[in-house]
């Protein structure tokens, strides 16, 4: 039995669309983790205001719920969001997360990548200026 050979998955930051057309999309992996640290370090948040706020760091990008609670959770385990029960707010309990000082630590590092990852595409960018394009 002969099996059908799939197609070469291609780079999730292109693809095409059309003869001779391509779509790019310059992504930054993992970039809700430390559009999540800095939201929390605006304020503590429970997750829906989270998921509300994302898009003003991520306009291009859409977080789900299920997606979010994991981050966080996984942000917890690591230390770098504590959470704590409000029940005193109307309706059902919700869960506040809140930055920790670990995560401030963290939270200065992705800066300190992004500050050299933007260097990179400066230099990237005017290599192919220079190119006359």
């Amino acid at each position: 039995m002969s099996r059908a050979r799939k197609s070469p998955r291609s780079a999730r930051c292109r693809r095409r669309v059309g003869p001779g057309r391509w779509r790019v999309r310059a992504r930054l992996e993992r970039f809700s983790e430390p559009a999540v640290l800095l939201l929390l370090g605006d304020s503590p948040a429970h997750g829906y205001e989270l998921l509300e706020r994302l898009p003003e760091l991520m306009p291009d990008e859409r977080v789900d719920m299920g997606n979010l609670y994991r981050i966080l959770r996984s942000l917890e385990r690591e230390k770098l969001v504590s959470s704590t029960w409000d029940d005193l707010s109307p309706g059902p309990a919700k869960r506040i997360y809140a930055i920790t000082g670990s995560g401030r630590q963290v939270l200065d590092q992705w800066v300190t990548a992004f500050g050299k990852a933007q260097q990179q595409i400066a230099a990237f960018i005017q290599r192919y200026e220079q190119q006359g394009r």
